[in-house]
């Protein structure tokens, strides 16, 4: 009976060559062979790996396998039998065969293997279509399922913030405007200012660079709440480590002080990265061969040890007594670098770092004070390689110590006097912390630059596709 259903690539591979019929369609990966026999790579997306397909070159039109070269888009009909060769246990007896889209050789840009990623980011279009990109794809998508997947069994309720909004969470300053104004005629008030009473929201906005303030908002009704969804900063920055937009998840949990926030953070991370290895053990694999051959080691050494929590002072007084010398200074009161994160993670303790305690002017305004005056109930979880990787904190639940600091930092009353009511009326002890998504799939897959980790890569100079 002629099959009548696709059947995924990665479902044939995990199945036994009995001989049945069955029609796979995907793109070609490579042909080879010879004048009696030919040899397809058939990929669909569904796994790292090809399934082979066989064609008894008399049985099939000179001219359409002339036009099955790599790229092109095929839909396969034959017997799943063993294979043959080493590899793979089963692969495709091809009796008909129909050619969707052909690939021009000449002008196809992925026809030979070798690209640098340098040169892929330049065609961003057509990137996911080779192995590295469709792992990292694929151990992108696992990533995401299992942060809902650990929040919704936590009892934790998705809040989808806005992406617009009228304040800036953090103080960083670059946002990216949002108007309906004329900029060949913006309208301006008296005093030589822009009349943002006659933009679409009547105000000033921007896009957002955290959901957790409005976050905070669910928390203090829902109890435990999480946002999963983009965020955008405008900050001139050509690194590896640095878009315009990313993605961030971001929990914020009642009644949760500083011990629970990192017991939660600590949790969180070793499922999501248990998760990857479980589910994307063939992509992994992949990745840690062509690209970091430490990697699997690097996840289970983050899978098996327990966090080591630190206080900032202390972790200050090992790298002033460490001997190693820095790029960037290290003393009381500086913010840390990733050089010196990963040497107390790497070098140091061997094993991921939860630092607590940072000093309160490095630190953002919503910080639950410590009880020194100096300090703030700040955590930052360090890992190998990238260094931080989450940042959080106990929130200051006072409405008196956060209405201080806020006007000891001169942000207006009037642009958080919303946030402010949450600890006028039933204020309760609260935590968060925020994670970037490409910062994570960044350590599980190996990968060095973040461009390389998101579909799409926004950064200066860049919007293509």
């Amino acid at each position: 009976m002629e099959p009548t259903r696709r059947t995924k690539i990665k479902d044939l591979l995990e199945t036994t060559g009995d001989g049945r019929s069955v029609l796979c369609k995907g793109w070609v990966r490579t042909k080879r062979g010879n004048k009696n026999v030919a040899f397809i790579a058939l990929n669909d997306g569904s796994t790292i790996n090809n399934i082979q397909i066989v064609v008894d070159v008399a049985s099939f039109d000179e001219n359409l396998l002339k036009n099955i070269t790599t790229g092109a888009s095929l839909a396969v009909k034959g017997s799943l039998v063993v294979s043959q060769g080493s590899g793979q246990g089963v692969e495709i007896q091809a009796s008909d065969i129909e050619i969707y889209g052909t690939a021009d050789p000449e002008t196809y840009p992925l026809q030979k293997k070798g690209h640098t990623l340098e040169f892929l980011r330049e065609i961003a279009h057509l990137r996911p279509r080779t192995n590295t990109f469709g792992a990292v794809l694929r151990v992108r998508h696992a990533l995401a399922f299992a942060i809902h997947n650990y929040f919704n069994s936590k009892g934790f309720v998705y809040l989808h913030t806005p992406l617009i909004t009228g304040s800036d969470a953090e103080g960083a300053g670059a946002m990216f405007q949002v108007t309906t104004l004329d900029l060949k005629n913006v309208p301006m008030t008296e005093d030589g200012k822009v009349d943002y009473s006659r933009d679409f929201f009547g105000k000033s906005c921007n896009l957002t660079v955290s959901g957790q303030l409005e976050g905070e908002l669910g928390a203090t009704a829902l109890s435990e709440i999480y946002t999963f969804g983009p965020t955008f900063r405008a900050e001139n920055s050509n690194t590896p480590r640095h878009l315009a937009e990313f993605w961030m998840i971001e929990p914020e949990m009642a009644f949760y002080d500083i011990e629970d926030n990192m017991d939660l953070a600590e949790d969180f991370l070793k499922y999501l990265i248990k998760y990857a290895l479980e589910h994307c053990a063939d992509d992994i694999a992949f990745l840690c061969k062509m690209y970091d051959n430490e990697l699997i080691d690097r996840l289970n050494f983050v899978v098996n040890n327990d966090f080591v929590r630190l206080r900032y002072s202390e972790g200050i007084e090992i790298l002033e007594k460490s001997g190693h010398k820095f790029e960037f200074p290290v003393s009381w009161g500086l913010d840390l670098q990733s050089e010196h994160e990963r040497y107390l993670v790497e070098q140091h303790f061997k094993k991921p770092v939860i630092l607590t305690d940072y000093p309160k002017e490095i630190k953002a305004f919503y910080m639950k004070q410590n009880d020194d005056g100096k300090t703030v109930r700040a955590m930052d979880v360090l890992f190998p390689k990238i260094g931080e990787i989450i940042g959080g904190s106990q929130r200051e639940e006072s409405y008196d110590k956060l209405a201080a600091r806020i006007a000891e930092l001169g942000i207006p009353e009037k642009d958080v006097w919303w946030y402010l009511d949450t600890r006028r009326f039933g204020s309760v002890p609260h935590s968060g912390f925020g994670l970037g998504f490409e910062r994570l799939v960044l350590f599980v897959t190996g990968m060095s630059n973040i461009r390389d980790v998101i579909p799409f890569p926004r950064t200066p100079k860049s919007a293509e596709f």
